[in-house]
């Protein structure tokens, strides 16, 4: 794999567009008969094409920088046009390993041409020129289209696994190419609404005036305790909930504020899932009680890692049903009506709330994990960057390790696995004797 022409953008975003266009030309070739890239070349060709190069990730450092210093629409401009369809082509080309039964399914076939479409019409400015304001007036309004036809992007996949496990049912190995095909591309929704939200909103000259220190969706100076303030709503849920017990740490010291370089939106997913998981667990698990015990919040920030442990004593869960709580093959929600988002919870119905949490967490180099005493409650505990250059996108990259990844074959598992057969304990029992 290799870079587009542009990977320079991690440095400062300012390699000269015209060599960097006719470098690129080499692996991109335009018909002379047309002009028209998007006419003049087939999807499937588009997307073989953008697939051969490996998308360029950016830090939370670069991203700030660039939006408050020196943007450029028209850099911007140039980068995007090429970066977006690499992002977009890398993960269709691993749709195509995605079971056969599977992508026949309704949900996954309006899917598809979701992105075809959105490839068509981002490669399609490949050959505009840089310097014409209207152009970049149309690559702005295009990515806004782009943006709203992906927005029901997740729950139509969630609703296309639906219809492929209560038509086929699932086995060890499918789950397991699912689970990885999912989160990859999960993710690089992700990467991809940020690169377009990002461009969007600083180019677009309509500054959010709630958040005027805001670039773009970022916030540099993210308070993360009043964020976790806000996002405490267990009302809406229950007619009574526990109270929040909230403490933090800083090691610079007991009076500095808990601030970060962080995307506010992203931390906001992550929490309402959090809280809302361990105030329905708490409140169900005491239900009969007159006290509610409180649920613990510890927000601590270090010399590189900024920590958020949401701890509650809703009675926890087994050990073995942990990693499940992550799987989108064994999710037990029921499937909604339809796939639009909910207004109050994410992806409400589907059960993708955790595992879609995690990616947000995993996007900047962080991680969620959940800890578990069954009988007690569960501790959930979110890591993110302390630093912005430290804050460096985690992009799914199409390769052949991610092949090898779906050429995974069901054979016997190397540790021996406990049986609870009657018949198999009673054979052990006489062979002691």
């Amino acid at each position: 794999m290799q870079h587009l022409p542009l990977q320079s953008i991690r440095g400062n975003l300012s390699l000269h567009p015209v060599r960097a266009m006719c470098r690129f030309q080499l692996a991109v070739t335009m018909s002379p008969s047309t002009g028209h890239l998007e006419n003049s070349i087939p999807k499937q060709a588009l997307v073989d094409r953008f697939s051969k190069f490996s998308p360029s990730p950016l830090s939370m450092k670069q991203f700030i920088d660039f939006g408050s210093a020196n943007a450029c629409e028209k850099t911007s401009f140039v980068f995007l046009r090429q970066e977006l369809p690499v992002r977009l082509a890398n993960i269709m080309k691993e749709i195509d390993f995605l079971p056969d039964k599977l992508l026949s399914t309704p949900s996954l076939q309006l899917l598809q041409s979701w992105y075809a479409t959105s490839l068509m019409e981002l490669a399609g400015f490949l050959e505009k020129d840089p310097d014409d304001k209207a152009i970049l007036k149309k690559f702005t309004g295009t990515l806004v289209n782009v943006r709203n036809r992906h927005n029901n992007v997740v729950p139509t996949m969630a609703q296309g696994v639906v219809e492929y496990k209560e038509a086929f049912g699932s086995d060890p190995v499918t789950n397991q190419n699912v689970q990885y095909f999912l989160d990859r591309f999960y993710m690089s929704r992700i990467s991809t609404r940020m690169l377009m939200n990002q461009h969007s909103l600083i180019f677009d000259g309509s500054a959010n005036p709630a958040h005027p220190k805001h670039i773009g969706t970022i916030d540099p100076d993210c308070d993360v305790t009043e964020v976790v303030k806000g996002t405490m709503l267990c009302e809406q849920y229950y007619l009574t909930s526990p109270e929040i017990d909230i403490t933090q740490v800083n090691a610079k010291g007991p009076d500095q504020p808990l601030r970060i370089v962080y995307v506010p939106s992203h931390l906001y997913h992550m929490l309402f899932e959090l809280f809302k998981n361990a105030m329905r667990a708490t409140v169900e698990t005491h239900e009969m009680a007159l006290h509610l015990p409180p649920v613990k919040v510890r927000v601590s920030l270090g010399s590189e890692d900024l920590t958020i442990k949401i701890s509650d004593r809703g009675g926890g869960v087994p050990l073995r049903k942990i990693e499940r709580l992550f799987s989108y093959m064994y999710s037990t929600a029921p499937s909604p009506v339809d796939v639009d988002n909910s207004r109050n919870a994410p992806l409400a119905g589907f059960g993708y709330g955790l595992p879609i949490s995690r990616l947000y967490a995993k996007y900047f180099q962080g991680d969620l994990q959940l800890y578990s005493m069954e009988g007690y409650g569960t501790s959930a505990v979110i890591y993110l960057k302390a630093l912005s250059s430290d804050s460096v996108e985690r992009l799914p990259v199409y390769n052949q390790s991610a092949i090898r990844h779906y050429q995974t074959s069901n054979e016997a598992d190397d540790w021996c696995m406990p049986s609870k057969d009657p018949k198999k304990l009673g054979k052990y029992e006489r062979r002691s004797q």
